[in-house]
């Protein structure tokens, strides 16, 4: 049986005032209400309290795992180059990734995420079609070089989290071990009390196909995502599609030349020719693994850099410099247009399709040109969905216009297919006595971060207010002030506790009792149990930390409502 949590014992210290550095709720909360300590930029300690509510989440989230017959295990964080040389990833994580040498010169790294070293196991362990399919997950520290950590432990370089890996021979298995990670995770976040949406995601770094989301909608959350008021569309806005509508067929007179002195920016240009920026195309030149390339799009929306970035992935995509220009004369920066470029990509969006007509560069200082018509004065290489969404765009689904929310990340499932199988050479035995490639899936949810989404969706003016299912103790027994009132605190919460009930109880002596009815509500239990006044006469005050109602009872009434 747990003992009672005394707050005259445990080591908690609230704060009346917000961190300054703090900039969402999660972070200011968090800290004022002594669950999280930072030690230094996105390396955060986790306290008394916030253990309980960081190993709650862990326990739902292995109960619901352990249900879908997924089996627990736990590999080190600590891991050699050569499997992620392998795959690659030693070189794609770039500066996200923590790399180390031991004291004898060998490469080491601090694991993202562990896709390298599962398959190898599996290698190691599976032999036959027998032995799958076959689900293993871990609970588990993870590691980025985040550039810029902050939001608390929203974005930190060191993190909780809980990744799965399913392996099968038939791609119709790994469609039912991803049918079955879905189902527990929609589960798992019901039970933790997190509003979440399930999109439609891109794979990036993980590689592989099939790709969803689970995102809880929060005012401080890092992903913004599309949704669709008609209908169930929902994907994170760097997997929106876009498809053109027909171009109806029209003549276009001959390129002309303009003279457009000081204008290199689509503002300029606009105002400079009283026309809009819609009808104008921007020209982005972007350097992919050091080889530049041009990105076309409609001159009043804006290229988004993650999406390209995505769609040429694993090659590193990053912008031009001066220097750049000072190596390439035929580019003239500011007056750029697809016709008539050399040795250049050109990648546009679906907007620039074949037949419509634009305003654009002419590659001179000063100089623009109307009527260049794509597909009659340039051709396109490669058509990528790349402009940024906004709200109102048309529903890739049912052609309704799109609303934006931001949101934050709690989980992510992958059909990685044979990527890391291939790079392993991952087979079984099959039933017809020959070799199997085995196909993968990947699973994760943010076991700390669900931590910090639940502080923001649940959080109130007075502090945090955590479901049932997370909170570190059922009910907090506050002693108003007195010796009597704090004699039948510490007997209610002893009979609480031998009722099966985790209790908190605020004994502190020398505290007053606005202090304490003010830490109650920030430390966020969600049912607080006051001895106060009328404790000479035996009756409790019961509060419900979300909803602010109150009821005065007897002791025994109290225990039995609590006890349910």
């Amino acid at each position: 049986m747990a003992q009672v949590q005394r707050m005259s014992r445990l080591m908690v210290k609230t704060l009346r005032d917000d961190p300054a550095d703090a900039e969402t709720l999660s972070h200011k909360l968090l800290v004022r209400a002594g669950y999280v300590r930072r030690n230094a930029a996105g390396i955060w300690s986790w306290l008394p309290l916030g253990k309980k509510v960081l190993d709650n989440v862990s326990r739902v989230v292995r109960e619901e795992m352990d249900a879908i017959g997924a089996q627990e295990v736990l590999l080190p964080a600590l891991l050699p180059k050569e499997a992620y040389e392998a795959s690659g990833r030693w070189e794609e994580y770039g500066d996200l990734l923590f790399r180390l040498k031991d004291r004898k010169g060998g490469d080491y790294l601090l694991g993202p995420t562990h896709e390298e070293i599962f398959t190898q196991t599996v290698k190691d362990q599976c032999s036959s079609y027998k032995d799958l399919p076959v689900m293993l997950y871990q609970i588990q520290t993870k590691y980025r070089d985040e550039a810029r950590p902050r939001s608390g432990v929203l974005r930190g370089r060191e993190f909780q989290m809980k990744d799965s890996y399913s392996f099968d021979t038939t791609d119709e298995g790994l469609a039912e071990s991803y049918r079955l990670h879905r189902e527990a995770y929609i589960k798992i976040f019901q039970r933790l009390g997190l509003d979440h949406r399930i999109v439609s995601a891109v794979s990036g770094a993980m590689g592989g196909s099939a790709s969803e989301e689970f995102l809880a909608p929060a005012a401080a959350g890092e992903d913004t995502f599309a949704d669709c008021p008609s209908c169930a569309y929902a994907a994170n806005t760097e997997a929106v599609t876009f498809e053109a509508p027909p171009v109806a067929d029209q003549q276009h007179g001959p390129v002309e030349e303009l003279d457009t002195p000081d204008t290199p920016t689509i503002e300029t240009l606009a105002a400079h020719l009283g026309v809009p920026a819609a009808d104008t195309l921007k020209n982005l030149l972007v350097k992919v693994d050091g080889e530049i390339v041009a990105v076309g799009v409609p001159g009043h929306r804006e290229v988004d850099l993650g999406k390209l970035g995505e769609h040429l992935a694993p090659a590193v995509v990053e912008l031009v410099t001066a220097e750049d220009f000072q190596d390439r004369p035929d580019l003239v920066r500011g007056y750029v247009g697809p016709q008539g470029l050399e040795k250049v990509r050109y990648i546009a969006d679906p907007r620039v399709a074949a037949g419509t007509a634009w305003i654009t560069g002419a590659n001179k200082p000063g100089k623009h040109a109307r009527n260049v018509v794509a597909g009659r004065d340039f051709e396109v290489d490669d058509y990528l969905d790349v402009v940024v969404v906004e709200a109102g765009d048309p529903c890739p689904s049912c052609g309704a216009g799109l609303k934006l929310d931001r949101a934050i990340e709690i989980g992510h499932i992958f059909q990685l297919g044979r990527k890391y199988a291939d790079t392993f050479q991952l087979d079984v035995l099959g039933q017809q006595g020959k070799p199997v490639r085995v196909t993968m899936g990947s699973y994760g949810i943010g076991v700390s971060r669900a931590v910090a989404a639940l502080a923001e969706q649940s959080a109130d003016e007075k502090g945090l207010c955590w479901s049932a299912e997370v909170a570190p103790a059922d009910v907090h027994v506050v002693a108003a002030g007195k010796a009597l009132q704090t004699e039948l605190a510490l007997d209610v919460a002893e009979k609480l506790n031998a009722a099966g009930v985790r209790v908190l109880v605020d004994d502190r002596p020398g505290v007053s009792p606005g202090v304490k009815f003010t830490d109650s509500e920030l430390i966020g239990v969600p049912t607080i149990l006051v001895a106060g006044r009328r404790s000479a006469d035996g009756v409790l005050e019961l509060k419900d930390r979300r909803t602010g109602e109150r009821e005065e009872l007897t002791v025994d009434e109290a225990i039995a409502r609590i006890v349910g």
